[in-house]
């Protein structure tokens, strides 16, 4: 597997990928934009075929829907009792148009498309080099960015109330996060298709989190389970014939659900130890 070019281009894409996608979901779950982090990976699509159907590289019009998308959703403030509302609605309203325009692209286009799938799912066959440091530079600005804003971030995604009341720039700060998150979306949905996107975003930051509230600790074991998923789905790809997003996905999801039962048990055990605690305290007295 190590002697093909595109598989080395491949394991660096995906983890330069995975690292990216690992930090930013973790932030996106916490915020409880998910929604629109689904919304900004589907709307690759259209990028991506509409770049094609004008005769340019399919990244371009990753990262140009994405952000674009990005800028629109947060032109609705999330304050205030409807914000979430309101948010929500233009972010469906968003994903709904441009996922159609995705589709008359693809009619219109008169060449062999052949790529349909792997924009919906995910390839490791066509990536370049080039598009190694592509990722790599977008990476780069992406988390260098999102640490200068990091603080006030997750102040402001865990109470934004009192981080309004301290001064903290809540709409410039939600800006900012959405077109970072355009970005990262853009840049993973090369490597896991663009309806696929969403794992590799939420699913390892969901698990993270439901097993450490602990932010530090949070974001390294999102990037670890992102990381680890990303390596497996393109082990277990190249010896199969379905695509990456499917074991990506796979992975991802697994990870979840061992983390929920775990915390489950957890739970249960506790429980079933205080009870007993309780009764034995009652008992002496």
């Amino acid at each position: 597997m190590w002697s093909y070019p595109f598989m080395v281009n491949a394991f660096r894409a995906g983890t330069v990928v995975a690292v990216v996608a690992g930090v930013m979901g973790w932030f996106m779950v916490l915020r409880r934009q998910s929604f629109a982090g689904h919304t900004l990976a589907v709307v690759g699509f259209p990028g991506a075929s509409g770049a094609v159907l004008v005769g340019v590289s399919a990244v371009y019009g990753y990262f140009a829907f994405c952000i674009a998308a990005a800028l629109v959703i947060a032109a609705v403030p999330r304050a205030g009792r409807d914000g979430g509302v309101q948010e929500s609605a233009l972010t469906g309203t968003v994903q709904a148009f441009l996922l159609a325009c995705g589709y008359l692209f693809t009619a219109l286009y008169k060449g062999l498309l052949g790529g349909t799938t792997s924009l919906l799912f995910g390839s490791f066959l066509g990536i370049t080099g080039g598009q190694v440091w592509v990722l790599v530079a977008v990476a780069a600005a992406v988390l260098a960015l999102l640490a200068a804003i990091g603080r006030p971030l997750l102040f402001a995604s865990v109470d934004p109330d009192v981080a309004a009341a301290r001064g903290v720039p809540l709409r410039a700060l939600s800006t900012a996060f959405l077109v970072l998150l355009g970005a990262a979306a853009a840049a993973t949905s090369q490597i896991t298709g663009t309806l696929l996107v969403f794992a590799l975003l939420v699913m390892p930051a969901a698990t993270a989190q439901s097993l450490t509230a602990r932010p530090a600790r949070g974001l390294a074991l999102s990037v670890l389970l992102a990381v680890a998923a990303t390596w497996l789905g393109l082990t277990v790809a190249y010896y199969s014939p379905y695509p990456i997003g499917f074991w990506v996905t796979t992975f991802a999801f697994g990870g979840y659900v061992l983390a929920r039962a775990a915390a489950t048990a957890a739970g249960r055990t506790a429980t079933r130890s205080a009870s007993r605690s309780a009764t034995r305290a009652g008992g002496a007295v």
